[in-house]
């Protein structure tokens, strides 16, 4: 099969999130299996090369227009979203669409995610239908994430090159503003995020922000497939991040990793109290809303907790004042540290996750791969990842919900045979791109018979 991937971010290329590990790992999958596949992204700042090779041999194109990409960020600066993005990506998605006529690629599908590629199968059953080449091509857009959705004025419609008739309820029209990832979703073949769970989520009004009419509607041709895990960059087997690499074989080793992270983080070397570990932005939808109101009664826990992460000004607050609180309890790292994040993966006994939303997740993925036992509300794709067997979920969003379920997690830590059974359980969990590669492959074929 012809695949096309047209995102915004794409790694190693350029990457603000986890969408760009998405479209850096699925076209090597579908390579791996067979397939012929090409991607498409703009040409950045960073970017110095027109094109590039990924995998054994995927073509990447990087759209060129300086004045759109040539930017020091890729979506905004300390003042906001750039004012022009609506110009910026209605430029990468027809320029997209012109370049295969150029290259002469003509593919089965045309696999699009978020709002800033959701124009080109809007401009494909609109301003390109007319072209003999393009005809017989389908469309896949991956939401990743469904609060992002692509909002500019009404009067910045016309930038689109679309008929007014199309500035309506039935297309891009959102309470009188252009919604650019509707659009994708009225005018793509089929319509999928990234796990089961949030595919059913973003129908109901809570979770759907305004578009989960538009879903019902079109949810036969909505589906979830959960995100891969790049397991040659997390594996504790071959990690070089941290002290002692281990494995389900031979998981002993691990406890050395703990004893180093206590060591670089300032904490008592203690190996019979459990350490949780937190790698993730410090906002409301990552639970740090219910995270903040529990700290106090958390850190008189029989635990210690390393957090990594920067976020919401009132939550490093909070936490910086609970560290003086209790200086032997909690170790606070406000910033990005690639290095210090395996470690905490590592070292960890329990990784606490308690999102009030999340589409997919990786930080569960990655722990569950190192033996660390997620702690999760049941939510999106930790809700299909996280149970009882491999992990501990709450289901009642709040305050009192998360510190049941940490004090469970502590219990449970004092029985040394059941929680290896639970270690052990969370290592052979398997969730490689393989798998939602072939996943993605039967919404392919399904999408070519619409």
């Amino acid at each position: 099969m012809k695949i096309v991937m047209c995102a915004s971010e794409v790694v190693p290329y350029a990457k603000t999130g986890g969408l760009a590990d998405v479209t850096g790992a699925l076209p090597v999958a579908l390579e791996k299996l067979g397939h012929e596949v090409v991607v498409i992204m703009p040409k950045y700042k960073n970017i110095k090369d027109d094109s590039a090779i990924m995998g054994k041999n995927i073509k990447v194109y990087f759209i060129k227009g300086d004045n759109y990409f040539g930017r020091e960020s890729l979506y905004g600066d300390k003042n906001g979203d750039y004012k022009d993005n609506l110009d910026r990506f209605s430029f990468y998605c027809r320029q997209s669409l012109d370049l295969l006529k150029k290259i002469k690629f003509a593919p089965d599908i045309i696999h699009v995610h978020d709002w800033q590629a959701s124009l080109i199968p809007v401009y494909l059953k609109t301003l390109y239908a007319g072209d003999v080449f393009y005809k017989g091509i389908k469309t896949i857009l991956t939401i990743h994430n469904i609060g992002y959705q692509g909002l500019f004025p009404k009067e910045e419609f016309p930038k689109l090159g679309l008929d007014w008739s199309f500035f309506n309820i039935e297309c891009l029209e959102f309470y009188d503003k252009v919604n650019v990832l509707k659009g994708g979703m009225v005018f793509s073949d089929i319509i999928n995020t990234v796990s089961p769970t949030y595919s059913k989520e973003i129908q109901a009004k809570e979770f759907g922000f305004g578009l989960d009419g538009l879903l019902n509607k079109r949810k036969d041709s909505l589906f979830g497939i959960l995100n891969g895990l790049d397991y040659s960059i997390w594996n504790p087997e071959s990690d070089k991040f941290i002290a002692a690499n281990f494995s389900l074989q031979d998981p002993e080793a691990k406890a050395k990793d703990k004893g180093d992270l206590q060591k670089l983080c300032k904490l008592p070397l203690k190996k019979d109290i459990p350490l949780f570990g937190i790698v993730s932005r410090l906002a409301e939808q990552k639970g740090f809303d219910i995270l903040a109101e529990a700290m106090e009664e958390i850190c008189k826990m029989k635990l210690q907790l390393v957090i990594l992460g920067t976020g919401d000004l009132r939550y490093h607050l909070v936490l910086e004042e609970m560290v003086k609180k209790y200086p032997g309890v909690i170790s606070l790292n406000l910033k990005f540290d690639d290095s210090l994040a395996h470690k905490i993966y590592a070292g960890s006994d329990i990784f606490l996750m308690p999102s009030k939303y999340e589409p997919c997740g990786l930080g569960q993925l990655i722990s569950l791969r190192y033996g660390t036992l997620p702690l999760v509300f049941k939510t999106g794709g930790l809700a299909d990842t996280v149970s009882a067997d491999n992990g501990f979920v709450f289901d009642a969003y709040g305050k009192d919900g998360l510190i049941a379920c940490i004090k469970k997690a502590v219990r449970s830590f004092k029985n040394a045979q059941g929680w290896k059974n639970l270690m052990k359980n969370a290592m052979q969990c398997d969730f490689s791109w393989g798998e939602s590669a072939k996943e993605y492959l039967r919404l392919y074929e399904l999408a070519k018979k619409r």
